[in-house]
């Protein structure tokens, strides 16, 4: 069997699982996981399948345009609801399953949602790429019975990648993208006004040309670090053009930061987070003996 012919099954499979559902909620960030789900939800069920993004200080402003624009341009008639984790004591913690107790909250906003507009079932765009790593937020979908048909399916990243781009979905070849909470290390407290300062700075590096960008927001001793993470194939800017590093020091310190420092390793997933290796590969068995009871 050829690749070719193993995508088509996989998207038989698919159709066939959200047909089954009836009515769906398609729980919808802008991403290139939750915009093919979209896409084949809206293609398999029409009307019956609703597209929902929430909208929260952790979702960056530039995330949130283009989501709107491409639900604009397939006809989604997209739906905004407001999420407040920021509400949740455990959210702003910022431990190591914040982002379970984000997800926990959508889950429930959108259980109601659901009850309200008579649907039958939720919806998330996880893969199976994502089995292989540490999501807490896949605990709260097991939890409030979300289902995954992109990862009932068989799809992996490669696989939906592939399929977004032959449906002309913008997002196919967005770079990969997390809430702007991740960009604060495990324990420094989740605030508005910090997830406000990250995503000014990241937009405005992205407005100098950069594609893959991070600023890690680190507290020391009452003053505020910015480390600038760069995709590798990028960094080459920086070298050949000197003053474009002052340039983008200069604006950081004038949203807040006391210490701008570019990360000489590049973008790197997940870098800011601190947990202890032991509890992630311990929550990472506990969460995959869950999954693999749904």
């Amino acid at each position: 069997m050829d690749l070719v012919e193993d995508v088509e099954i996989k998207v038989e499979l698919l159709s066939r699982i959200l047909r089954d559902s009836d009515s769906l909620i398609v729980a919808y960030s802008g991403g290139v996981d939750s915009s093919l789900l979209a896409y084949y939800a809206r293609r398999v069920l029409g009307d019956k399948a609703s597209i929902v993004i929430a909208v929260s200080p952790s979702l960056a402003q530039s995330e949130l345009v283009a989501a709107r624009a491409q639900a604009i341009q397939f006809d989604w008639n997209l739906i905004e609801i407001e999420t407040d984790e920021m509400a949740k004591d455990e959210y702003r913690r910022n431990d190591a399953m914040r982002c379970y107790f984000c997800k926990a909250t959508l889950f429930e906003d959108l259980e109601f949602l659901a009850q309200r507009l008579n649907i039958c079932s939720i919806a998330y765009g996880a893969n199976v790429d994502d089995l292989s790593d540490f999501r807490p937020g896949h605990k709260a979908a097991f939890e409030h019975k979300v289902l995954s048909p992109l990862q009932e399916a068989g799809l992996t990243k490669e696989n939906i990648r592939t399929l977004a781009k032959q449906a002309g979905l913008p997002s196919w070849d967005r770079p990969q993208a997390a809430c702007l909470a991740s960009r604060l290390p495990t324990f420094v407290p989740v605030t508005v006004e910090a997830l406000t300062q990250v995503d000014r700075a990241e937009s405005f590096i992205r407005e100098l040309g950069f594609k893959q960008v991070r600023v890690r927001h680190y507290l020391h001793e009452d003053k505020q670090q910015a480390k600038v993470e760069i995709e590798k194939s990028e960094m080459g800017r920086i070298s050949l053009e000197p003053a474009l590093w002052d340039v983008i020091a200069e604006k950081l310190r004038s949203l807040g930061y006391d210490d701008v420092i570019l990360e000489p390793e590049g973008y790197k997933q997940g870098s800011a987070n601190i947990m202890n290796r032991v509890d992630k590969v311990s929550e990472k068995q506990d969460l995959h003996h869950d999954l693999h009871k749904v």
